[in-house]
């Protein structure tokens, strides 16, 4: 689905293979009206799971955190704990990541979740999406204890039955960030 913008990837640029580097937004045909609109149909409701993510976050909102993910979903924050030597196992199942998120940071963490820079390759009922999200952690206690992270996130979706689009795989990577990780996660 991600498309690589070398021929040959080279070490410095094998990590772009896991992000959405194509060189055109739509793959519609411009004089095709109908599929214009169904690209960006799916492109939004795919850009959405990725907002209903970091919104029942925010929110701590369960039943929209939730409904951002597929049952058998697997969230994976390993690449950026590895920045601060943390070590998480990779969360799988919906209920899984929603527990363990929400009950890590209900009544104990503040979150802010901004996101963008979104690029999305569909393939049928599958998708991939790339963004930039900026993740503000704060202790609720002592908001001057805080961590801002800056993730580039690679998401595989899956259309379910309905057609709305959830999250099957994420994989949040880090490229820098501030303030005392370890205090907020753990």
């Amino acid at each position: 689905m991600a498309e690589n913008t070398g021929a040959t990837a080279s070490p410095a640029k094998e990590h772009l293979a896991m992000f959405v580097t194509t060189a055109a937004a739509l793959t519609a045909p411009a004089h095709d009206a109908a599929a214009v609109v169904t690209e960006l149909r799916d492109r939004a409701e795919i850009l959405d799971a990725l907002y209903r993510f970091g919104l029942g976050q925010d929110l701590k909102d369960k039943d929209l955190f939730a409904s951002a993910f597929a049952a058998d979903a697997e969230l994976d924050f390993r690449p950026a704990a590895a920045k601060w030597g943390a070590a998480p196992p990779v969360m799988a199942g919906r209920d899984t990541i929603v527990t363990t998120i929400l009950g890590m940071f209900t009544g104990r963490v503040d979150t802010t979740h901004q996101i963008t820079n979104p690029r999305i390759t569909i393939d049928g009922d599958t998708a991939r999406l790339t963004a930039l999200v900026e993740a503000q952690h704060l202790l609720t206690a002592d908001h001057s204890t805080y961590a801002l992270l800056k993730n580039p996130y690679d998401v595989e979706l899956v259309r379910e039955d309905g057609g709305r689009w959830v999250i099957r795989r994420l994989t949040i990577h880090n490229t820098w960030y501030t303030g005392e990780p370890t205090a907020v996660f753990g």
